[in-house]
């Protein structure tokens, strides 16, 4: 059995949770707790692509916000 994550055919959905982290997840496997679907089912490649747009800041909301909290005077 292949791996479902590298499945080039296989259908997706991103995922994003409270953090602001995004994933790509195969369609087929229940979503986890925590987490919820940002973009429906679609291939793959759709999928990176959307992450690749939307997920331009790696770090998580907790580490952004302490940031900001200790730039402020």
């Amino acid at each position: 059995m292949t791996n479902p994550f590298e499945d080039a055919e296989g259908t997706y959905v991103v995922l994003v949770n409270d953090e602001g982290q995004y994933s790509l997840w195969p369609s087929f496997v229940e979503v986890p707790g925590g987490w919820e679907v940002v973009l429906q089912e679609t291939d793959r490649q759709t999928c990176l692509d959307y992450i690749n747009e939307n997920w331009t800041d790696m770090r998580p909301k907790s580490l952004v916000a302490a940031m900001d909290g200790d730039a402020a005077p």
